[in-house]
């Protein structure tokens, strides 16, 4: 009989305190059912949205997690055994499974994908091939409409989907300004990312250096929500377009927040904003990873990893990740 451990929400966290909340238990494998498969994990992605999963609020694009359940997140690895068909053992898979050595699951409802085994990275599939990617792409040039030489504003820029989405603007044309905290990751977005400048939001003030943008800012990827929306609101262009992809600043509030405080911009600017989920188009995948892998091939496009080894120490990953001390992909990678 093989263990599996996983993490369990036995609560729900109040702020960053996820160790009071989950905990780390056993269990025997079950037999799988049929239309199942289990997927021994090899790295784990930790994943903001996955906070919102974590409180008690009905009001999110997920219902929440119910106590006592397994901690849900992406999970990739390889199939160890199968009961169907379309996906055979050995197989290199991701998957929407669980903080665990083996996520069990029926493939259609975890939007389990078959992946290329031949890539020099395989974790390249929770990076710039994975839906971190695909996010980006999706929220620069489809919700967006980025076009040549506009300025496109980034937040959390040195972040996972931040900073794919600095370089797709960069690729696609567009002057990229990103927001980050610190000197160092401002330094990574611009000589790494590409980018044409960044604002360290813990430094700097930001509404005061967008002001500097000459004819404002036509289209911000937001990752934030909080006090950083505000100050882009107060700095867009006429008919500027935003696409919201994250609101990590609200994500632990079990009653949702205040609105921003310039959101009468919104009718004076005349803007644009919406916000989108990739579940929402998962048809464009094969589109997407094509256009992202050819920028990968040609090295138009990366992302860092941030590494935390153990299955045992997945809360000190998902810790630094939710309070912005990672640059780029955070991972856990699981012992074999």
């Amino acid at each position: 009989m093989t263990t599996n451990r996983f993490w369990r929400l036995d609560s729900r966290p109040e702020g960053d305190d996820f160790a009071s909340a989950l905990s780390l238990v056993s269990e025997d494998l079950a037999p799988l059912a049929d239309g199942e498969i289990r997927v021994k994990g090899e790295y784990l992605s930790m994943d903001a949205g996955t906070r919102m999963w974590m409180n008690s609020r009905e009001d999110g694009y997920q219902p929440p997690l119910p106590l006592g359940s397994k901690m849900a997140g992406q999970a990739l690895g390889r199939i160890s055994e199968s009961r169907d068909d379309r996906f055979p053992e050995g197989s290199l898979i991701r998957v929407f499974g669980q903080w665990a050595d083996y996520s069990t699951v029926r493939p259609d409802d975890a939007w389990a994908v078959l992946v290329d085994d031949s890539i020099d990275d395989p974790r390249q599939h929770f990076g710039v091939l994975g839906l971190n990617g695909w996010t980006a792409l999706y929220g620069v040039k489809d919700i967006l409409g980025i076009k040549e030489g506009e300025t496109l504003v980034v937040s959390a820029a040195a972040g996972a989907t931040g900073s794919l989405a600095c370089q797709i603007g960069r690729n696609l044309g567009a002057k990229v300004i990103g927001i980050a905290g610190g000197p160092e990751k401002c330094r990574h977005v611009v000589e790494n990312l590409g980018a044409d400048s960044c604002i360290d939001y813990k430094n700097e003030n930001v509404a005061e250096a967008l002001s500097r943008i000459e004819g404002g800012i036509n289209a911000y990827f937001e990752n934030v929500g909080g006090a950083i929306l505000d100050a882009v609101l107060q700095n867009m262009a006429l008919h500027g377009r935003i696409a919201v992809c994250g609101m990590i600043a609200n994500y632990a509030d079990e009653h949702g927040a205040l609105g921003p405080r310039n959101y009468d911009q919104v009718l004076m600017r005349r803007l644009k904003i919406e916000g989108f989920l990739l579940p929402d188009v998962p048809e464009r995948g094969p589109e997407y990873y094509e256009t992202l892998l050819n920028w990968y091939k040609e090295g138009r496009i990366d992302v860092p990893f941030d590494i935390t080894t153990g299955l045992e120490n997945t809360l000190e990953a998902y810790s630094r990740m939710m309070t912005g001390k990672n640059t780029g992909k955070v991972l856990v990678e699981l012992k074999s």
